[in-house]
């Protein structure tokens, strides 16, 4: 980068990106992870319900802590069916007679 546009152009992005809550850095991996650490830092941006899901998976890989409680409990209440009023009602079949 030697002219002055070129510098100016780099400090007008990287201030965009800190008004985005973004920052920019550097990280050291195996070549053949490339595409794995860029695709994972690109779903990490969107900021959404996906990325935090990815972001507590990896958290928790990496802390090697066990996983929290009630996971199904929460995993049960994003139902589309809560709120319904659905009676499950199972008939009673007394099975068959069988001559021993």
């Amino acid at each position: 980068m030697g002219s002055r546009s070129q510098k100016r152009a780099v400090r007008n992005y990287r201030s965009r990106l800190r008004t985005q809550g973004m920052a920019r850095f550097e990280v050291l991996g195996l070549d053949g992870d490339r595409d794995l650490i860029r695709s994972l830092a690109r779903r990490l941006a969107e900021d959404g319900p996906e990325a935090s899901r990815l972001r507590d998976a990896v958290t928790q890989t990496m802390s090697g802590a066990p996983p929290k409680k009630g996971g199904i409990l929460q995993a049960l209440r994003r139902s589309p069916l809560v709120g319904t009023d659905i009676t499950l009602v199972r008939e009673f079949d007394p099975g068959r007679k069988v001559e021993l």
